[in-house]
């Protein structure tokens, strides 16, 4: 689905990631681990074709992302940003019903077909009873949630987000993560997401991608990867694992020595 090639990313003099070679399969789902700039929203602005490498490239069903015209672009990947500005005053329907765009080729005007998906996708955000409400006058989790809509109306076989659960109660966390792994399984869709919840991101990903920090990364299945000494190293703290029946779960351990 999504490949990286002798990718290296930079911000000033630090190297992000070094010589990144990683290859995403259809209906995998992947979280991106690391540290506070260790580099992971760079590394999925880059996936979706948003800035530019340092070096390598990246490549979308095996073409690479500048071969890809923009329309067709946006009809294979969908991005979540970690944060957004709302310029306008649209509603709710209509901030999920400009996903649609990308579909609409010289048609200007969304047709019921549009509207369905964007309906459906905002219920399975339960933000339904939102639809006419101003964008601008909901919460954050409720913000988030139109904003994942969205995404959902879009349609495309790849997602890329970065902090989905940001913003949201612990239910919606859960929610949505389950819903994210449930399109994974069921529809064969691919999800890259970054996050902070590592016993989240264990439960519902079936791999993981670690950025070290230091331009180095590690990338594998969740039960290779998020091993309690690669996560230590990766978050600069010691953790350590409890189990609770098939469920595994990450806390810090209270000293780092």
């Amino acid at each position: 689905m999504i490949s990286t090639h002798n990718l290296t990313l930079k911000i000033g003099a630090r190297t992000l990631v070094q010589d990144l070679d990683w290859h995403v399969r259809d209906g995998e789902c992947w979280s991106v681990i690391g540290r506070n700039g260790a580099g992971k929203s760079t590394l999925l602005r880059t996936l979706a074709g948003l800035i530019p490498a340092d070096g390598g490239h990246v490549a979308i069903q095996g073409k690479p992302l500048g071969d890809w015209p923009l329309a067709a672009l946006a009809r294979e990947r969908a991005f979540l940003a970690q944060s957004r500005s709302d310029a306008f005053a649209y509603s709710v329907l209509e901030t999920v019903l400009s996903a649609r765009h990308p579909y609409h080729d010289n048609r200007y005007w969304e047709g019921s077909d549009d509207h369905t998906l964007a309906m459906t996708a905002l219920a399975a955000m339960e933000v339904d009873n939102l639809a006419s409400r101003n964008v601008r006058t909901l919460s954050g989790g409720e913000r988030q949630r139109v904003a994942i809509a969205a995404m959902l109306a879009q349609d495309t076989p790849l997602l890329l987000l970065d902090e989905p659960a940001n913003a949201l109660d612990l239910a919606h966390q859960v929610s949505v993560m389950r819903l994210l792994a449930k399109l994974c399984k069921e529809q064969g869709k691919t999800v890259v997401m970054v996050g902070h919840d590592l016993t989240l991101a264990h439960s519902v990903s079936t791999h993981a991608l670690l950025l070290m920090g230091d331009g180095t990364w590690q990338a594998g299945p969740v039960g290779d990867v998020m091993q309690t000494d690669i996560l230590g190293r990766c978050l600069d703290h010691a953790i350590e694992v409890i189990h609770h029946g098939a469920r595994h779960i990450f806390i810090p351990k209270e000293s780092n020595t």
